[in-house]
């Protein structure tokens, strides 16, 4: 692993850099692989699963119930990346379009992309046809996978593969007898393209590295081993294995970079193809979650419902809010009805993938 050090001239009380104008953290930076390294962000997060793998599932439909263990994960991605590179000729450096809601297929289908060199670029299937078309004209696809509901509005010049067709299956038994050759992907080689929200104007796409991944990935990492180092030196209890809700859509940067954390750190994601407030409480119940993403009106509408003070939530432990600031209003009236959940406060905008260098990029909000 290489140490990252901050560049010369910083400010050591603000991180101001005079020379590029440019702020940087002043927190402890996270130990990353080596930039020379080959790896994609997928192989990366699999090198840090425990052998033997986990015991618990890697993912959980959480309307059915449907469990997906961490060997039936890893074999699913390794056999469709076969089924990508043979039978459909998907290669380094090709973007694959990603239409779909937050369906159990999805998680497969990024790794199994990332794993041979492709870029996956998640859209939300509840764009116009004209949108979709914009975003295809920014990323320039070799290939798309959307939804059933959604192929139809899809550009006719660009190659559609339907999730759950006869195809998508021929695609992911495929590489049980061809798997894929080993790839020599480059970590400043690009990982993902995400879309902005079009909120300053249309929507832009932003190219990620698998650096940028495996920052993220290194960050949490960090972050974790100094966790746990420091409850075993007070004393305390480990913590129980993390489980984390997923009512955020995966198209969303804040969903992708928290699937990559989840698996990574051997984790739990109990995901929801779209989101109700009264099943993630459900949910929340049911799977004994312990981490939950969420924007700051879900902490509004906790606060409010009768129905999150009924069920037991008492296995949750920290809610991450994300996609915008946390008021400290809300957030004390949200301690004041539920104690004993951490509140943390997570940076992640599409800037975000150039925080994440850092160990300390979650805050967290105690007032």
């Amino acid at each position: 692993m290489a140490e990252q050090r901050p560049p010369a001239g910083i400010d050591p009380r603000s991180g101001f850099c005079a020379a590029t104008r440019t702020f940087h953290s002043l927190r402890q930076f996270a130990t990353l692989p080596p930039d020379s390294l080959p790896a994609t962000a997928a192989a990366y997060a699999f090198s840090l699963l425990t052998s033997p793998l986990p015991d618990r599932p890697a993912l959980v439909d959480a309307a059915n119930g449907i469990a997906v263990s961490y060997p039936s994960f890893l074999a699913a991605v390794r056999s469709l990346a076969g089924g990508l590179w043979s039978a459909l000729g998907v290669r380094p450096g090709d973007v694959a379009l990603v239409v779909s809601p937050s369906r159990l297929e999805i998680p497969v289908l990024d790794f199994a992309l990332m794993s041979i060199g492709a870029a996956v670029s998640p859209v939300n299937p509840a764009s116009t046809a004209e949108e979709f078309a914009h975003m295809v004209a920014l990323s320039r696809p070799a290939v798309a996978f959307a939804v059933p509901e959604v192929a139809a509005k899809l550009p006719r010049s660009l190659r559609c593969v339907v999730i759950g067709s006869d195809e998508y299956a021929r695609l992911s038994s495929a590489g049980g007898a061809s798997p894929p050759p080993p790839v020599a992907v480059k970590q400043s080689d690009t990982a993902a393209v995400l879309y902005s929200s079009g909120t300053t104007g249309r929507v832009k796409a932003v190219a990620v590295a698998h650096r940028n991944l495996i920052a993220l990935i290194c960050a949490h990492r960090d972050n974790r081993e100094k966790m746990e180092k420091e409850a075993a030196e007070a004393g305390e209890q480990p913590l129980p294995p993390t489980v984390t809700l997923f009512p955020l859509p995966l198209f969303h940067v804040f969903g992708f970079m928290m699937l990559l954390r989840s698996v990574a750190m051997g984790e739990t994601a109990v995901l929801m193809e779209r989101f109700d407030f009264g099943a993630a409480l459900r949910a929340i119940e049911r799977y004994r979650v312990t981490l939950l993403p969420a924007a700051p009106p879900v902490l509004v509408a906790m606060i409010k419902s009768e129905e999150a003070r009924r069920r037991d939530l008492s296995s949750l432990l920290v809610i991450g809010i994300g996609g915008a600031p946390l008021g400290r209003e809300v957030a004390e009236r949200f301690a004041a009805v539920f104690p004993d959940i951490e509140l943390v406060q997570v940076p992640c905008t599409l800037e975000y993938k150039a925080l994440v260098r850092t160990a300390g990029s979650i805050l967290n909000l105690r007032f």
